[in-house]
């Protein structure tokens, strides 16, 4: 995750998102998923953690039954985070934040949603590497591929403010994560989750109150 936002800063350093910058963006993403799928392959056949928690899968949901949850689920789950967002940006709109604003800070919560109630369901039923798997492949997969359509689409400049100030917070707060990860116990412990909280916290206030200045 690391190494793509480093990248990322490199492609938009010059505040343009181009079609070349797309091309090759999406390119590394067909990459990064055949990567992962051999990963997965290799992982699956030779760990044997992987295959303990293979035999610990309940059987009392049948394929039928999580098929349906998930045909029935992922709508709801779409339409909800939607009209989260649309109420959110004309509300935002009303009192005149800009387009970056609204994007850094209404759309974002509104399309983590899903990603944050994904993480709590698999904290909660100890499934901790499905829950950091999933934070850590949103933001590869927001870099690499959603980024990258508009590049295709649309190449456009990009405001100064997302490479002058925005970029430099999330490189941060990457490199955070990697220190915290690579610690000695492994893991993300409470108080190294509240400082990304408490972080989080500060960066979206330092936004609300400089819009509304």
């Amino acid at each position: 995750m690391l190494g793509v936002t480093v990248l990322a800063g490199a492609l938009l350093w010059n505040n343009h998102l181009g079609f070349f910058e797309g091309v090759g963006l999406i390119t590394l993403f067909v990459i990064f998923i055949l990567m992962m799928i051999k990963i997965g392959k290799d992982s699956g056949d030779s760990d044997p953690i992987l295959a303990d928690q293979q035999s610990d899968i309940p059987n009392d949901v049948s394929n039928l039954k999580a098929a349906i949850w998930i045909i029935i689920g992922l709508p709801l789950l779409l339409l909800s985070s939607d009209q989260v967002v649309d109420s959110a940006v004309t509300i935002a709109q009303y009192f005149g934040m800009s387009d970056l604003v609204i994007g850094l800070t209404i759309i974002a919560i509104g399309t983590s949603l899903p990603e944050l109630a994904a993480s709590i369901a698999g904290v909660m039923k100890g499934e901790d590497d499905l829950a950091v798997g999933n934070i850590i492949g949103s933001n590869v997969f927001n870099i690499l591929a959603v980024m990258a359509i508009p590049g295709l689409l649309n190449p456009s400049a990009i405001s100064e403010y997302a490479m002058s100030r925005d970029y430099y917070i999330m490189l941060v707060l990457s490199i955070m994560l990697l220190v915290f990860a690579l610690g000695k116990s492994r893991s993300i412990n409470r108080i190294e989750g509240a400082v990304f909280l408490l972080c989080y916290i500060g960066y979206q206030s330092y936004l609300f109150i400089n819009a509304a200045a």
